[in-house]
């Protein structure tokens, strides 16, 4: 991990409100990106709750590409696994 990335991860653990998390990702990603990323997280937690892929996709719009790629960040990944109940 680069010095960069480890500073965005300081400053993230920084915002102590939701207010500052939407004022810090309005600043740093377009509106875009921050739906992908909240399509994403949508779409671990249906398939943590047994949705198949074809509902998530209805659901959420979400490609089948990038949800495969959640589903295998949430079987051998960490962040989902800790973050998600």
């Amino acid at each position: 991990m680069n010095k960069e990335v480890k500073e965005l991860y300081d400053v993230i653990l920084q915002l102590s409100s939701q207010e500052d998390c939407e004022n810090f990702f309005a600043d740093l990603v377009t509106y875009n990106e921050l739906n992908n990323m909240a399509q994403r997280l949508q779409a671990a937690k249906l398939l943590k709750e047994g949705y198949t892929y074809v509902q998530i996709i209805e659901k959420t719009g979400i490609s089948n590409t990038t949800l495969s790629r959640v589903s295998t960040a949430l079987k051998h990944g960490k962040g989902y696994k800790k973050f998600l109940k």
